[in-house]
This record gives structure tokens, C-alpha cells and sequence, in this order.
């Protein structure tokens, strides 16, 4: 058998410039001069015995055994960061100090008990609490700015960070008590399209939700969404606990009339090289209890 002579850091440039499409925005992203990350493919390429880019047009394409290698290069990684995590687990005490990024748009009442609860579990920690949107909370987990993160829906996650699902919570339909769609108990799909729909948006400008109604505006907040509906500007698919706030008075209307109701995922994301300490062990183990306890009451 022969010795192997790749190495991890060519892995990652291979992957990150078949996700990249150019070496030059591969060694943008990895903090490296652009002749390093070339240098690092090439050595890859010599050391597996094959092109895994063809360089004959103005960006490099993936060839036919790239492709096939690629997600075989990408386990490797992916295996590598658990096993960093795995080491660092085992040597790591507890922390002294935690960061928590929280998705503005969870149920907040939860939450408020389930830092109480961490409060009084470990009385000597000193926590930072950052709330923002979800690509906020995906950017600093990624950046290591924050431990551990909540987001509410199935935002796309760099590969550097895993996911873990703590609870499903339901959708609702409002409007406001003055929209004509207010007369309509459970108004079907031909009917919600004939007025404005209000739909949830990250604010890189991706669309979380898709449109129903040809007439729609986006908004990056299920709160001002809720607001705005409020003011019978349009109707919203939103998360319950957003539609139940005391602070709205919207109406909200059965779903049974429409072909779909896809509920919301609320979930723990944290990165893959990261350890996982005794705090961070309770908090994931925690939440995913009080949703049980909420869920069973």
C-alpha cells in the first residue's frame, strides 16, 4: 500500500474552491495568498494521481474525478473537526466565561426560563447574551464569537457548523381584525392570493419562505412582520408563539383549507471543532428538555 502525502490543509483549499468557483476567492476566504492555495491543489492533484480542476477557461471547473472525490474530501473534514472536538471535550474544564447568540425571532418566554435556570446551575459563570437575526447568529458561531447559537428555521449552514434540533413549533396565519380576509374563517389558496402577503427574509436577501400571493413584500423579522400585519398592510405565515404575543393584536385564522403547513424548527447550532464542556452539554440537554416539559403541559 502506498503512503499517503496529502494533507489536510489541501484538502480544505480542493473544497473550498470547488464551493468557491475561483482560487482567487478560495484564498480570500482562507486568509491566504493566492499562490499558496494553487500550490496546495497542485500537490493534491500530483500526490492522488489525477486533475481534480481544469483550468482552461477563466475559472476553474471541477473534472469528472473532482466531483467524484469531493464529497469523499469532504467527510475527511468534517470527520477531522468532530475528532478536534472530541479531543478537546476530554481535556477542556468548565468554562469560565460562555457566549449565547439567540435568533431574535424565539419563543423569548422559553428562553428567559431556561437562562434562570442556567443562573442558577452554575452560579460563577459569566454569560454574553447577542440576539440578532439568523445569518447573525450562523456568522458569529462561524467566527467564534459566540459558543453556542438558537435559530428558529432551516437557515443553509456553512459546513463548519452542526445542527441540533431542541423542539417543532407550529405556523399561523394572521391578519388584522379589519383585513377582508378576516371574515374567512379558513380561507383557501385562491383566496390568500388575491391580497398582499408578507414574507420572512434573511437580510443577506435570501427568501425563507416562498410566496404564495403575486403580491408580497419581504421583511426580515417575524415581528415587524406581525406589525405590519397589524396595520391590515397583508397576511403572514408566522411562527405561534410570534402570533400568540400579547403585544399583537392580529387574528389568526385555520389552515385546513391549504395543501401545506410547515412547521418551524427551533434548534442548537455550534461548531463542529468546538468542544463540547459541561455547560454546554446542560444547556443543549436542557432546552431540549423544557420544550418537552412545555410540549407534555
Amino acid at each position: 500500500m502506498s503512503r499517503i502525502t496529502w494533507n489536510l490543509d489541501q484538502l480544505e483549499a480542493f473544497v473550498t474552491a470547488a464551493r468557491c468557483g475561483s482560487f482567487t476567492a478560495t484564498a480570500r476566504q482562507l486568509g491566504k495568498a493566492q499562490s499558496r492555495v494553487s500550490t496546495a491543489i497542485a500537490n493534491l492533484e500530483a500526490d492522488l494521481g489525477f486533475l481534480l480542476f481544469d483550468r482552461s477557461g477563466k475559472f476553474p471547473v471541477l473534472t469528472e474525478d473532482g466531483r467524484e472525490v469531493l464529497n469523499d474530501a469532504v467527510s475527511v473534514l468534517t470527520q477531522c473537526q468532530r475528532l478536534q472536538s472530541r479531543a478537546l471535550s476530554v481535556v477542556s474544564a468548565n468554562p469560565v466565561q460562555l457566549a449565547i447568540a439567540m435568533d431574535e425571532a424565539v419563543p423569548i418566554e422559553n428562553f428567559e426560563m431556561l437562562y434562570a435556570r442556567l443562573a442558577d446551575r452554575f452560579p460563577h459563570l459569566s454569560v454574553t447574551l447577542l440576539n440578532g437575526s439568523q445569518e447573525d447568529i450562523a456568522s458569529w458561531i462561524d467566527e467564534e464569537k459566540a459558543d453556542i447559537g438558537f435559530v428558529l428555521q432551516d437557515h443553509v449552514l456553512p459546513d463548519s457548523l452542526e445542527r441540533y434540533a431542541i423542539a417543532r413549533t407550529g405556523q399561523a396565519l394572521i391578519v388584522s381584525e379589519n383585513h377582508p380576509l378576516a371574515a374567512v374563517p379558513a380561507p383557501t389558496e385562491s383566496q390568500l392570493i388575491e391580497y398582499r402577503q408578507l414574507v420572512i427574509r434573511d437580510r443577506l436577501g435570501q427568501a425563507l419562505g416562498k410566496p404564495i400571493s403575486p403580491s408580497y413584500w419581504h421583511v426580515d423579522s417575524f415581528y415587524l412582520i406581525s406589525s405590519l400585519a397589524m396595520q391590515g398592510i397583508g397576511w403572514a405565515f408566522v411562527p405561534e408563539h410570534v402570533a400568540t404575543a400579547e403585544w399583537y393584536e392580529v387574528k389568526t385564522l385555520s389552515t385546513e383549507n391549504l395543501p401545506y403547513q410547515q412547521d418551524f424548527i427551533l434548534s442548537a447550532i455550534k461548531r463542529r471543532d468546538t468542544a463540547w464542556n459541561a455547560v454546554l452539554e446542560w444547556l443543549l440537554a436542557e432546552s431540549q428538555q423544557l420544550f418537552t416539559e412545555e410540549k407534555e403541559a
